[in-house]
């Protein structure tokens, strides 16, 4: 059975969509001035453009997060969604609070926190928006009629997100206590409580597209929460290595470091068995395209890549170099931002009416998205080697260095043009497939 208010998932996912459009642009604009045409330097310094980048990762994510939530809980729990009307001043508020980030970066209006860049001032509001968000899901949930795995995960996982913001917004004039609380939020987000997000929606998707038995599928899951948990929590320590922090986080961090791409080597093995065992030949074959793409990448981009540069004999050389954007950009992608152009896909057909699954250029969409970002991380990997080699085994300077790397760059910027066209393909899928049809369908299309 579909419900009504799931329709209000489709505005949060527009939201992602615009937010996600923008975010590329912002890539280019950095990626061109390591090419060495930083021609918008007077309008748009790389410091802003860097943040703004971040940034917009972050809200259309937490977008595309709660658009899933909106959808996936009234039909876990078999209940519509509690005061509805509120879901949209919520999304609007969300819209507000990063417009005015955005244009506060700009105008040099920030915190200049790495990854926490925004205002104090609206940190505020983004704990009262979140609150609110969590109100409506938690609140459906005590009145829905069942209790699921796949549902009680997704609402902890943002739960624990939101309360995991406050240590972020702990003041104090000392920079290692400072960074301390800092990775609180960003570790423990991306890899941690993100991680139940992933490991909820992922769940949610297979059971639609494979039509396995939820209570084998949701064992599954349970495994990944317990890997989360016990190599995550502790896998904090491999960002106190250097900052002023006692000496055994050389030891915790290296230790629980290693142990973290289980979760997502287990993710991955989840996915495709489900797949194999699956009874149900779903006719969304772009959504399952996303699904079991989202697993592979994260497990390669999060796992492997993460792990290796984790371990502090290797991180004391790499840590704050390409070599981080080099994981970093395949992890988000693989983790986080294709699971949400996976539940988009999965959804939108439905709330639409609209088959666009059967449009050619959206299968177009996952394999040019997908090929242009291999295509970044591996000259963001080859750059990372050589910057590393030269700026902190030579000791050149860091602009001599970024002239040697700018051909790579040149390079990056040809397979970011490519990934632009998936996305942007993916976008005018998006709006092709047109606004939520009045009555939902009763059956999965």
């Amino acid at each position: 059975m579909k419900f009504q208010t799931q329709k209000i998932a489709y505005y949060f996912f527009a939201v992602s969509m615009l937010l996600l459009s923008l975010q590329i642009v912002y890539g280019f604009i950095m990626a061109t001035a390591h090419a060495g045409y930083d021609v918008l330097h007077q309008i748009i310094p790389f410091n802003a453009a860097r943040a703004t980048h971040v940034n917009l990762l972050v809200v259309w994510l937490l977008s595309g997060f709660m658009g899933a939530a909106y959808y996936i809980i009234p039909e876990e729990v078999n209940k519509e969604l509690i005061y509805p009307k509120l879901a949209y001043v919520q999304l609007i508020a969300l819209v507000i609070v990063g417009v005015i980030a955005i244009a506060g970066f700009h105008v040099n209006w920030w915190e200049g926190r790495k990854f926490l860049e925004i205002p104090r001032t609206l940190d505020y509001f983004v704990v009262i928006d979140v609150l609110l968000f969590i109100f409506l899901i938690g609140g459906t949930i005590l009145k829905g009629q069942r209790y699921t795995t796949t549902s009680l995960v997704l609402f902890f996982g943002l739960f624990f997100a939101a309360l995991l913001y406050l240590p972020g917004m702990i003041d104090t004039d000392n920079q290692t206590l400072d960074s301390f609380w800092r990775w609180w939020v960003v570790h423990l987000w991306v890899e941690g409580v993100w991680e139940l997000i992933l490991g909820a929606i992922l769940a949610f998707l297979l059971i639609k597209l494979t039509g396995v038995d939820r209570e084998v599928l949701e064992k599954w899951l349970y495994v990944i929460i317990g890997l989360t948990f016990l190599a995550g929590i502790l896998g904090t320590g491999h960002h106190y290595y250097f900052i002023g922090t006692p000496k055994y986080w050389l030891i915790v961090g290296a230790i629980f470091s290693a142990m973290e791409p289980l979760a997502f080597l287990g993710m991955t093995i989840y996915a495709f068995i489900m797949v194999s065992k699956g009874q149900r030949n779903h006719p969304n074959k772009i959504a399952l395209l996303w699904t079991l793409g989202c697993s592979l990448n994260a497990f390669l981009g999060a796992g492997l890549l993460g792990f290796a540069h984790t371990l502090p004999l290797v991180n004391i050389h790499t840590h704050g170099t390409l070599i981080t954007a080099m994981h970093g950009h395949l992890a988000f992608w693989g983790a986080y931002a294709s699971i949400v152009l996976a539940i988009i896909s999965y959804t939108l057909p439905i709330m639409t009416g609209k088959k666009i699954y059967n449009y050619s250029y959206s299968k177009y969409a996952f394999w040019l998205s997908n090929i242009g970002m291999i295509g970044m991380v591996i000259f963001f990997g080859i750059a990372g080697v050589l910057q590393v080699y030269m700026e902190r085994r030579m000791g050149l300077d860091f602009f001599i260095v970024r002239e040697e790397l700018s051909f790579f760059f040149k390079l990056l910027i040809c397979c970011a043009l490519i990934f632009a066209s998936g996305i942007y393909t993916y976008v005018y899928s998006f709006i092709k497939a047109g606004l939520p049809v009045s009555s939902l369908s009763s059956t999965d299309e």
